[in-house]
């Protein structure tokens, strides 16, 4: 891998704002960059933030992997130019991935495919339009009736056993459950779609879990091109745009790969909210804020995901007085800009500006469809066990490494055993 230019404090630069430079790159320094990828950072992302205003402000020098350098925003009106401006901050990795090695544990996740995530200009609004038609045909109505077939089977899984990890007996098999019944996968494509993902979320044989992701999809976009159906699948098959193959397969790694870990990490992150605080009771059930309070909640201090939105600067430019070098990314933390200090403060019931859906031509289009799954799903569960607690002390609890997610390894419950739910 090449060395690449790190982002250099400007101390005489006083333009606030982005600023394009038309001649070169500033000489920077191999200074000091915070790894985003290890165990420390995940046991405390937020002390890890707080460490970092304090030094640099709202512009920081990171380390995605070992080696793979990048810059995090962590302000939230810096952010808001940022995802605000695809002209200077395009989503495009080509250039930057030249660069980096085929075995690089983060590059599956960030690498340039023909999808509306990582294009700009008329190539991006053709692949969106495609994509925000397929989810925009979705039936909330049915979507509740499906979240509760599917929650119910899961839940009488352990109710009688009086305890349970919530990640994967009940959040993980859900989510992806009610995704491969909007794609139109079968169970055992689903599966198979569902280890890729979490191999390339976890950065761990990302390659492999790349190749496992797209083999599966390849055989669901074969069947709903032949055999169409009410599903996402579908509707991108025979959108106007004329998607081909590869194009298709890029848009379903999307919807899964925006679907399976945010939403799962939504509901378990939200259910130790809702398990730890007292405002939502101790027991739940008696609690004063509701399942969308605590959602919102989630999403302002420990969104799912939670330092993404990566773009590349199609050259040198200067942010809040920091040079940041052409075609290196660029990572949005959006769990950071939700709490800063500059914009952040009081009671938030309610509020719902923070940045976890994104902003900018590249919103997530999905968010009602993602508030429905998962708060039907946590509701399911806390209708049918309310007195659910946690197994262990909130502490002890783990939390998987990696730079894009906030993500618990397992969350144990305990809860007295209970009778099997009946399917209405």
């Amino acid at each position: 891998m090449t060395s690449s230019q790190p982002a250099v404090t400007a101390p005489h630069a006083t333009a606030p704002g982005v600023c394009p430079v038309q001649h070169g790159s500033p000489i920077g320094s191999d200074g000091p960059r915070i790894p985003l990828h290890g165990p420390e950072f995940a046991a405390d992302p937020h002390g890890a933030y707080d460490g970092m205003r304090r030094q640099y402000g709202s512009v920081i020098p990171i380390e995605l992997a070992p080696g793979v350098p990048a810059t995090l925003i962590i302000g939230y009106n810096t952010a808001l130019r940022i995802l605000n401006d695809p002209d200077h901050f395009p989503a495009d990795p080509r250039t930057w991935q030249k660069d980096i090695p085929a075995d690089c544990p983060v590059k599956p996740m960030m690498e340039w495919y023909p999808n509306a995530l990582r294009n700009a200009g008329a190539v991006h609004a053709r692949y969106r339009q495609a994509y925000v038609a397929s989810i925009d045909g979705i039936d909330l109505h049915a979507l509740h009736a499906t979240v509760e077939k599917i929650a119910i089977p899961l839940i009488n899984s352990f109710c009688e056993a009086g305890s349970a990890d919530l990640v994967t007996q009940y959040a993980f098999p859900l989510v992806f459950e009610v995704l491969n019944q909007m794609v139109g996968c079968s169970t055992e494509l689903g599966q198979r779609v569902a280890t890729g993902m979490a191999m390339l979320f976890d950065t761990v044989e990302a390659a492999r879990g790349m190749e496992m992701l797209s083999a599966a999809l390849m055989e669901l976009i074969a069947l709903r091109r032949a055999e169409p159906g009410d599903d996402v699948t579908s509707r991108l098959a025979h959108h106007p745009a004329k998607l081909d193959d590869e194009e298709m397969l890029c848009q379903l790694i999307s919807f899964y790969g925006a679907g399976i870990e945010p939403q799962q990490n939504l509901i378990t992150n939200t259910l130790l909210l809702m398990l730890t605080d007292d405002r939502f009771g101790g027991h739940v059930l008696g609690g004063s804020l509701s399942t969308r309070d605590a959602l919102d909640e989630v999403l302002f201090n420990d969104p799912p995901m939670a330092n993404f939105s990566i773009t590349y600067p199609r050259q040198p430019i200067l942010i809040d007085n920091t040079w940041l070098p052409a075609h290196q990314p660029v990572l949005i933390s959006l769990a950071a800009c939700n709490n800063d200090p500059a914009v952040s403060g009081g009671d938030r019931t309610g509020n719902r500006s923070h940045l976890a859906w994104g902003a900018g031509p590249h919103a997530c289009p999905a968010r009602s469809v993602a508030y429905l799954v998962v708060q039907d799903a946590i509701d399911q569960l806390l209708d049918a066990l309310p007195e659910l607690e946690l197994a262990v002390p909130a502490a002890g609890l783990g939390w998987r490494p990696g730079p894009f997610h906030r993500a618990m390894a397992a969350l144990p419950v305990v809860f007295p055993p209970s009778p099997p739910l009946h399917l209405g």
